[in-house]
């Protein structure tokens, strides 16, 4: 028996998968992707130091419920709207609730996020089966 040589890396993210190298549905790039989860979370601290006096809990808590409540309903989080990004299920149809349920918990525990393959698909959203693409 033989051993299948190694596929070469593709050559932009998400080309593996069918996915244009830029433009609409191509794969979220890092720098997009920070910039939104900095906004998202920008957000979450206004809103704590507002209602809560900036408390760390309730500023994660806010986070979570934020990432959440958007993603369900508009398939991206508020960052992502106003990035131009959007959260897709891989294998198609509705995002549903447990899939950003999921993905917004691995985020909020950061290490996920940080590790992500070839198609820049971070743990959370392996875990989630889901992937961020550009609108």
């Amino acid at each position: 028996m033989t051993a299948t040589p190694p596929l070469p890396p593709p050559d932009w993210p998400g080309q593996r998968l069918g996915l244009p190298e830029t433009g609409p549905r191509s794969v979220a790039r890092l720098g997009r992707r920070i910039a939104a989860l900095a906004i998202d979370w920008g957000v979450a601290v206004a809103l704590s130091a507002g209602f809560f006096g900036y408390d760390s809990i309730a500023t994660l808590l806010i986070f979570v419920g934020l990432q959440v409540l958007f993603t369900v309903v508009v398939n991206a989080s508020l960052g992502h709207l106003l990035l131009g990004l959007r959260v897709v299920p891989m294998a198609g149809g509705l995002l549903g609730v447990w899939r950003p349920l999921v993905r917004a918990l691995l985020i909020a525990l950061v290490i996920p996020a940080l590790l992500f393959d070839e198609n820049n698909r971070g743990l959370h959203d392996r875990a989630a089966g889901t992937i961020l693409l550009r609108r």
